[in-house]
């Protein structure tokens, strides 16, 4: 059977670790797959639930760490070389920046068959200084030079590898979306929507905002709390918004609510403009009891909780970036450009004063999510490009 080692930067909560799963889990009778990866880091919520749930074993790399620190990574380095000389893979798949240059790195080095790397997002931009920016994208040139297959998980993400950062040729890069089992987020609606509107204290028809994901730089939160600021100047009070997660700049996005004289609280059943839930697991229960949901990211992969949000049936407003163009059906919600926050405001004015769109988009969500982004086209999509990567080695 054809081995696989499948290296991602850690099992925190988010959609990297689903995918893997997935693709460890249903790809097993043709391929043999060993699963390694970092802990999660402080302030965040450990994902091992949902590889171990699938009846997966992953091995915890601890040398991995989310920050550059050359004492650990030559540890890790070496530590996965030591696990490819055991499991002897024909094919290392790395998914997203640290678990790819380590892990590539050290498959280079052991002279394995088959390299892939799948981008879910990339620092090219928006992240850091034009200094570091351009040292990451040297040294993603020379691994990409030297990988077999380049995974991109949208078209625009594939643009942007190829002709706006020059990272690699488009015939190296391969589109696979990501995928989800989605089947939860179209089950029990109206009881989860009627628990969680009543553990938040929701009253009849107000409206429930969430903005889903951990709390960090690249996430812009600032720009949700201006938005429920703009809500409130603009006469609609009858909302409660919900920040779902957890991470570094809590402190900074409450005093942005302080800023923007926005109410806020750790309490579910305070009267307030904003709720900070920290993480939810069961965030199906949470979408369920939202009505809308926004994403105010300055730099994105796929957005996962776009997604979800679709396959439950809400509506977006978002930032346009990444590959949401592709994520987002045309019906379902809005975007604006991320210099454009002026549009931003309006649209989630506009989503909050016509809610018969928000039921219109619904099932169109819904159909949408299901069809383009459900796991076994991913685990299809995979096989086949294993296949054809053995083939031509």
């Amino acid at each position: 059977m054809i081995k696989v080692l499948r290296i991602i930067n850690r099992f925190n909560i988010g959609g990297i670790t689903y995918n893997v799963s997935y693709l460890s889990k249903y790809l097993e009778d043709d391929f043999e797959t060993l699963l390694v990866g970092g802990p999660e880091e402080e302030g965040e919520d450990s994902s091992l639930y949902i590889p171990e749930g699938l009846g997966l074993k992953p091995r915890v790399l601890h040398e991995f760490q989310r920050e550059i620190n050359l004492k650990s990574d030559y540890k890790a380095y070496k530590e996965i070389k030591k696990i490819i000389r055991e499991f002897k893979p024909d094919i290392v798949h790395t998914h997203a920046s640290k678990a790819g240059a380590i892990g590539r790195l050290a498959a280079i080095d052991c002279n394995v068959p088959i390299i892939v790397h799948t981008f879910h997002g990339h620092v090219f931009h928006s992240y850091f200084g034009k200094l570091k920016t351009a040292f990451y994208k040297t040294i993603e040139r020379y691994l990409a030079k030297h990988s077999t297959a380049i995974v991109a998980i949208s078209n625009k993400q594939k643009q942007e590898l190829s002709e706006t950062f020059e990272i690699a040729p488009k015939n190296k890069i391969h589109v696979v979306p990501l995928g989800f089992d989605l089947t939860k987020f179209t089950l029990n609606k109206e009881s989860n929507r009627k628990e969680f509107r009543e553990k938040y204290n929701l009253k009849g028809d107000q409206l429930a905002i969430g903005i889903i994901g951990r709390l960090a730089p690249i996430k812009n939160h600032s720009l949700f709390i201006e938005s429920i600021a703009h809500l409130k100047h603009k006469g609609i009070t009858n909302f409660k918004a919900f920040i779902i997660g957890d991470g570094d700049t809590r402190d900074t996005i409450t005093e942005a609510c302080k800023q923007f004289n926005v109410s806020w609280s750790n309490d579910s059943t305070d009267n307030v403009d904003v709720i900070f839930t920290s993480w939810i697991t069961n965030v199906e229960w949470a979408l369920h009891g939202l009505d809308i949901v926004t994403l105010t990211s300055l730099n994105e992969g796929t957005p996962v909780s776009i997604i979800e949000a679709q396959a439950a049936g809400k509506y977006v407003v978002s930032t346009n970036v990444g590959g949401i163009e592709d994520v987002l059906h045309p019906e379902c919600g809005l975007l604006s450009e991320i210099t454009d926050k002026t549009a931003f405001f309006d649209h989630l004015y506009k989503a909050c004063t016509q809610k018969e769109q928000l039921q219109n988009s619904a099932e169109k969500g819904e159909k949408w999510a299901l069809s383009k982004f459900s796991y076994m086209r991913l685990v299809d999509d995979m096989r086949q490009l294993y296949t054809q990567l053995l083939k031509s080695a």
